[in-house]
């Protein structure tokens, strides 16, 4: 039913603590107690003036199921955390946990009040067995610049005694003994009840005289004020210099009591500890579509620290255990402050889309690190990435253009895109998909584009948040069909002389043509190296003769899969 003493919260750098609180008992619980409570007790803080306020905690305990609404100074105040213990079914107890630092921080030094803390309906069945209790503390922790740099750890839960109560206290980082010391709360302690009463760390009996004899620690009493009259409760600490070693990381804490029945709600311990304390943010990230490269911006921080963080402190990149990236700091960090950097990884091609990148400070690679950190286990962070992954290309219709004796021809690229949905602002095209997915080098004039090569390739970039898609098509160019005149007159004039047919000789380089008189006899024959002049080369009687005037016919053999044979007329003149 209990819950274990366990780490709540640690200060590094130059911390300590004192502690304040009373009771809500008007005499000491016992065989033949008053069975009278108090609602409000008072108490009274007194800090110097280098004292800076960092924290304070506020616990209240007693018997009964619990009251988690009280007021301090007047002020509403409600449990953030709770706890509960019991003897049996009958005697439970509570205890209530909340964050006051703002109310102290605000106030400042004075008498603090605690009210509207009433038990009074619940305490009579706990008089009889002497049980019945009520009180509270604040642990108030200030930083102090005259301090040494200390580590102090704030332990809670709630855990009980008798006969006997082992905690061990993890996370502590020992460099010097000098001066360490433990403190507790603790609730429900007699000082009449030392039957077997003993406190030990590490084995060793420790005690705090007069206040806290050895086989009596638990007795009512306030080490930071002197008081005795803290009727079943305490708030107690001691030095421990010669009980911890350099180089512990944790400390037993035992108690033995053979009748008392004492509940531990807070234990704190101030070491000194000079150690960095290494965490990593990462601020942001930039991919680009198509890229399995993801840019990184980090920081490394130094804050919860008593000593630099060397320079060239190991980082580590993962994705799913495997390696991707390695960086580290470049200079010295000193307390408290940070240092931004940038890696580039490179995450395998068949990743997921979104994808999970882990990063930890003081990381060799191996997952293990080199420097010894007040806190071992806030060296990691992760971040969600979602990579650009380039959309398949779709391939569009070709446009052809028309060959007029040159490999280029005119385009409207828009005219590939008639299949589309889309506003001319959110296309560009390019010659390479390179270019595209840098957006750079956009064909500037699409509307008139010339060709540089047969076939060219046309990339579209299609904008479609948060990406865009990718088209492609051909630009080529097919022969024009030829412009046959119908008529010409070979008088040597040097105007209209010969059978011109535009378009022809450049390009339809394997034409065939022949002509016909109008009885359908053949009277020429050409190719490309031989055009009409008017003149008859077919026949035994007028070969080399002008033609007549009059009408003549052609078949004009192109020789191109694209076109059949052209027919037609035309009328020889002089």
């Amino acid at each position: 039913m209990a819950q274990d003493i366990s780490l709540f919260q640690q200060f590094n750098g130059r911390y300590d603590y004192v502690a304040i609180g009373n009771t809500l008992n008007i005499m000491e619980n016992g065989a033949f107690p008053n069975c009278t409570i108090l609602t409000s007790s008072s108490a009274d803080l007194n800090l110097d003036a280098t004292q800076n306020i960092t924290a304070a905690y506020l616990y209240w305990a007693g018997s009964g199921n619990g009251d988690f609404d009280i007021t301090i100074n007047g002020t509403a105040v409600n449990a953030d955390r709770t706890f509960n213990d019991a003897l049996d079914n009958v005697r439970t107890f509570f205890a209530a946990f909340a964050d006051v630092t703002d109310i102290i921080t605000t106030v400042g030094n004075g008498t603090y009040t605690i009210s509207d803390f009433d038990l009074t309906n619940v305490i009579a069945p706990y008089c009889n067995s002497g049980t019945n209790f009520g009180g509270w503390a604040i642990t108030v922790i200030y930083e102090d610049e005259n301090l040494p740099l200390n580590q102090l750890n704030v332990y809670d839960g709630l855990q009980s005694v008798p006969t006997f109560l082992s905690i061990t206290l993890n996370n502590l980082n020992v460099l010097d003994n000098e001066d360490a010391k433990i403190g507790f709360i603790a609730w429900e302690g007699d000082q009449s009840l030392a039957v077997n009463e003993q406190l030990t760390i590490n084995g060793n009996v420790i005690s705090n005289l007069p206040l806290n004899p050895a086989n009596n620690a638990f007795n009512g009493t306030n080490s930071f004020t002197g008081a005795t009259d803290l009727y079943n409760m305490d708030i107690d600490v001691y030095n421990i210099q010669n009980n911890i070693n350099i180089g512990d990381t944790s400390a037993t804490i035992a108690l033995n009591s053979g009748q008392d029945f004492v509940m531990i709600n807070n234990i704190i311990t101030v070491l000194n500890s000079q150690l960095p304390d290494a965490t990593l943010n990462i601020d942001d990230y930039i991919v680009n579509c198509g890229d399995f490269d993801i840019e990184l911006f980090y920081t490394v921080n130094n804050f919860n620290s008593t000593d630099i963080l060397p320079a060239n402190t190991p980082i580590a990149f993962y994705l799913d255990g495997l390696l991707i990236g390695q960086s580290q700091t470049i200079n010295e960090i000193d307390i408290g402050d940070s240092e931004s950097g940038s890696i580039v990884v490179t995450v395998p091609e068949d990743s997921n889309a979104n994808l999970t990148v882990v990063a930890i400070v003081d990381d060799t690679g191996n997952m293990e690190g080199v420097i010894t950190e007040t806190n071992e286990d806030n060296n990691i962070t992760f971040l969600d990435v979602e990579l650009l992954l380039l959309p398949d290309v779709v391939t569009l219709p070709s446009l052809i253009g028309c060959n007029e004796g040159f490999d280029t021809s005119t385009y409207d690229l828009f005219e590939a895109l008639e299949s589309l949905e889309y506003n001319e602002e959110d296309v560009s095209f390019y010659l390479s998909l390179e270019d595209l997915e840098n957006a750079s080098n956009a064909i500037l004039i699409p509307t008139t584009y010339n060709n540089s090569s047969n076939p060219e390739t046309i990339y579209v970039r299609l904008e479609n948040p948060p990406c865009y898609d990718i088209y492609q098509f051909h630009l080529t160019i097919e022969n024009c069909p030829p412009k046959i005149p119908q008529g010409f007159s070979p008088n040597d004039d040097t105007f209209n002389d010969w059978f011109n047919i535009q378009g022809l000789y450049n390009i339809f380089t394997e034409h065939e043509l022949e002509i016909y008189n109008r009885f359908g006899d053949i009277i020429f024959e050409g190719n490309n190296e031989k055009p009409w002049l008017g003149k008859i080369n077919r026949g035994l009687n007028n070969k080399g003769k002008i033609a007549p005037v009059g009408t003549y016919y052609y078949i004009l053999n192109l020789n191109d899969p694209n076109y059949r044979p052209m027919v037609g007329w035309v009328y020889v003149n002089y």
